[in-house]
């Protein structure tokens, strides 16, 4: 009788021990998936951006006044410029929290798409000189930060926000397929993509 009573006592300490190593080992196993599909979805992110090409002419003039207004001498350019802009995301501010015991990702905040940078070229016709108003390199230096903010001004009409935020809801669909292939579900119930672009940074 002793030795049955030890025999089951075994058996039952077996089953324990395993089923704690199979619990740890889940558990190590969801906590692996977590970080893997965390990081997968930053990567994922990460290739949202859409680039844009602008043509823009620029009429610049410039007045100075000397003796008490009585002489005048203007300068002036007609500025053809040629710009890429960049719309994109800022993944540092993608909020997103693992429940690993029901094996659920949340996407908490998407941010509002950015203009991530604006490539200026000017190409200067018409260019003159008033007497004692000429161009300087320090003219042609505000020029293009003139020329950046005209085509900042532009980017809302042109629709590149509309386009960025459709490659975000796109990108959040592939985002739900990679987390389902491993057996997880993707919660963006309280997901607000905003409308307005967050302006370039000076």
């Amino acid at each position: 009788m002793e030795a049955f009573l030890g025999i089951i006592i075994g058996i039952i300490a077996t089953i324990g021990v395993v089923t704690y190593l199979k619990s740890a080992q889940q558990k190590r196993l969801a906590n692996s998936q977590s970080v893997i599909l965390l990081e997968k979805i930053r990567s994922v992110c990460k290739f949202i951006t859409v680039e844009g090409d602008f043509a823009e002419i620029y009429h610049y003039e410039d007045v100075k006044e000397r003796f008490l207004k009585m002489i005048t001498s203007k300068k002036k350019a007609l500025v053809v410029i040629n710009a890429k802009a960049h719309i994109g995301y800022d993944l540092s501010k993608i909020q997103l929290k693992a429940d690993k015991d029901n094996k659920k990702i949340f996407l908490e905040h998407f941010p509002q798409p950015e203009i991530l940078s604006i490539e200026t070229d000017l190409n200067y016709y018409d260019k003159s000189d008033g007497y004692f108003n000429k161009f300087e390199a320090s003219d042609l230096t505000g020029l293009h930060q003139e020329a950046k903010q005209h085509i900042q001004e532009k980017i809302p009409e042109s629709g590149l926000i509309q386009i960025a935020q459709k490659e975000a809801l796109e990108t959040i669909s592939l985002i739900e397929t990679i987390v389902e292939t491993i057996g997880w579900k993707l919660d963006y119930s309280a997901l607000e993509i905003e409308e307005k672009p967050k302006k370039l940074e000076k």
